[in-house]
């Protein structure tokens, strides 16, 4: 990128980028606790869109979710366990709780699944591969 290009002095970009980071704490993931801290801003951000496309937040969530996949890619391993213990596993590893997936399943199907009371449905596994990406069968 040519220097010219951008719009301020360095001196100014770098205050600049600062002064955010001090309010915002994004960062490169370069170990758990830095995935931990981007998940927990990711699902922040989350709550505060309004689902536009030209909601202020959401060019930010989607650069700070990239992040978050792209740690996940490469260094979330799902364990080969029953689907109950791989969504408690997830829900553990993203920092969510059982309302966190309201727009998946109801909090009390949720519940019902990791008390082992419900097997997931072919539905919710399918929205869950979505949301964690990964593969469907590790819901079935």
């Amino acid at each position: 990128m040519n220097a010219d290009r951008l719009p301020g002095a360095f001196p100014d970009i770098a205050q600049t980028w600062a002064a955010l980071q001090a309010q915002l704490p994004i960062t490169p993931i370069r170990n758990e606790q830095d995935y931990q801290t981007m998940v927990r801003l990711a699902n922040s951000l989350a709550e505060h869109l309004n689902g536009s496309v030209e909601d202020p937040l959401s060019d930010l969530f989607a650069i700070v979710t990239g992040l978050v996949e792209s740690w996940e890619e490469h260094n979330v391993t799902i364990p080969k366990a029953e689907p109950r213990e791989v969504l408690r596993h997830l829900l553990e590893t993203h920092g969510l709780r059982q309302k966190d997936l309201i727009g998946i399943a109801s909090p009390t199907v949720v519940s019902d699944i990791l008390a082992g009371r419900r097997a997931i449905s072919k539905k919710v596994a399918k929205a869950l591969a979505v949301r964690f990406h990964t593969d469907v069968s590790a819901f079935l």
